[in-house]
C-alpha cells in the first residue's frame, strides 16, 4: 500500500510518499523544508506547505489521494492523538490547539493517525528496526531531549493524557543539569544538551583548580561551543576530561534504565539520537550500574541496542503510523 508520512519537528519538517509492506518500507519520494523558513510563519501556512508538497509529491509519481492508503502525523507532544491536536509544544511556539487531522482529512479524504515523535518513533523501530519480532520493548529518543514509546505485550501505551513515557521528567538527583525545566532529570543527565550542561560543569572544576582543559580550548574557550558533537569527537581521541563526561553520563542512563527495566520488564530498550554513534562510550558504565541498580531477572533478559533505522528514523516513524492505520 501507499502512504504519506509528515514529519513535524520543531526546526525542520519533511513529507514522505512510501510503499509500506509487512516488514519494509520504501520510501518512493520525499521532500523538507524549515519549519519557520520566517519568523512569523503560521501553523496555517506550515500545514498548507505540507499539503502542497504532498500534492506535488503525488503528482510526480502518478497518484491521487485515492491512492494512498494513510496519512501518518509524528510531532513532538503535548498532543491529543485521539482527537487529532496539537497542544503548545515547547518546540512549536504558536501552535496551540491546532488541529491536525482534520485539516488532513478535509482536504484529502484520506484517514490520518497522530502520534507524539517518541511514541511514532517506538513503532518505526517496533515494526521495521530493532524491535522487530519483540512485544516489549521501550525506544528512547535521546537526542536534544530525552523521550520514551512504550510498546508493553504488543501494544503502543499512550497513558490517559499520551503522557505515558516522559522519563525524561523524572528527577535522578537533587541537583545537575536542567532538563524538561527539572534541575538533576534523566534529561537533564541524557541528552544532547544535558552531555553539554555535563561538559559544562566538568570544565568549570577544573578551571577552578588553576587547568585549562583542551575540551575548553577546543571550543574556543566559549561554553556555547561545549557540545555534546565535540565531547565526542574528543572522547574518541583519547581525552581524559571527555571520556569523564560521558562516563557521568552513562552512569546517569543507566540508572534511568534500571529504572524503566524494573517497572516495564522490556525485553529491548532501544535508543537512538546520540546513542547511535556513541553506545560505545556510554555501555560500560549503563552495564555496570544497570547490573547494580536492576532487578536480575529484568535485566538479565533486556538487551539494550542502538535504533536501527538510524537517520531515517524521522521519515519512518509518521510512516509507521500511516502503515498501521488499515492493518
Amino acid at each position: 500500500m501507499i502512504c504519506v508520512g509528515i514529519d513535524i519537528g520543531g526546526t525542520k519538517c519533511a513529507v514522505s510518499l512510501a510503499k509500506c509492506e509487512d516488514s519494509s518500507i520504501e520510501i518512493i519520494s520525499k521532500s523538507k523544508f524549515p519549519t519557520y523558513p520566517q519568523p512569523d510563519t503560521s501553523p496555517d501556512e506550515t500545514l498548507n506547505h505540507f499539503l502542497s508538497d504532498a500534492n506535488k509529491l503525488l503528482a510526480a509519481e502518478g497518484f491521487t489521494w485515492g491512492d494512498i492508503s494513510g496519512i501518518g502525523i509524528s510531532c513532538g507532544g503535548p498532543l491529543n492523538s485521539a482527537k487529532g491536536v496539537i497542544l503548545s509544544p515547547p518546540n512549536l511556539p504558536g501552535w496551540d490547539e491546532i488541529r491536525v487531522i482534520e485539516f488532513f482529512e478535509n482536504n484529502t479524504g484520506v484517514k490520518t493517525v497522530l502520534q507524539n515523535d517518541a511514541n511514532a518513533c517506538a513503532v518505526a523501530e517496533w515494526k521495521f528496526g530493532a524491535g522487530i519480532g519483540c512485544d516489549n520493548m521501550v525506544f528512547l529518543t535521546f537526542g536534544t531531549g530525552l523521550g520514551a514509546g512504550i510498546i508493553a505485550n504488543g501494544q503502543l501505551i499512550s497513558g490517559a493524557s499520551d503522557m505515558a513515557g516522559e522519563i525524561g521528567h523524572v528527577r535522578l538527583t537533587a541537583d545537575g543539569p536542567v532538563g524538561y525545566g527539572k534541575k538533576g532529570s534523566a534529561e537533564g543527565w541524557c541528552s544532547g544538551g544535558g552531555i553539554a550542561q555535563i561538559g559544562a560543569m566538568f570544565i568549570k572544576e577544573e578551571l577552578s583548580k588553576g587547568n585549562e582543559p583542551e575540551l575548553y580550548i577546543r571550543s574556543n574557550r566559549d561554553f556555547s561551543g561545549v557540545t555534546a558533537k565535540l565531547i565526542g569527537d574528543m572522547a574518541d581521541e583519547g581525552d581524559e576530561l571527555s571520556l569523564a563526561i560521558y562516563r557521568r553520563a552513562g552512569e546517569m542512563l543507566g540508572i534511568t534504565l534500571s529504572i524503566l527495566i524494573d517497572i516495564l520488564n522490556p525485553s529491548r530498550i532501544i535508543l537512538g539520537g546520540i546513542f547511535v554513534k556513541s553506545s560505545h562510550l556510554l555501555m560500560p558504565d549503563v552495564n555496570r550500574v544497570i547490573s547494580s541498580e536492576a532487578l536480575k531477572y529484568a535485566s538479565g533478559i533486556c538487551e539494550i541496542l542502538p535504533a536501527a533505522l538510524g537517520d531515517r528514523i524521522g521519515d519512518y516513524a509518521a510512516l509507521a503510523l500511516a502503515c498501521g492505520i488499515n492493518r
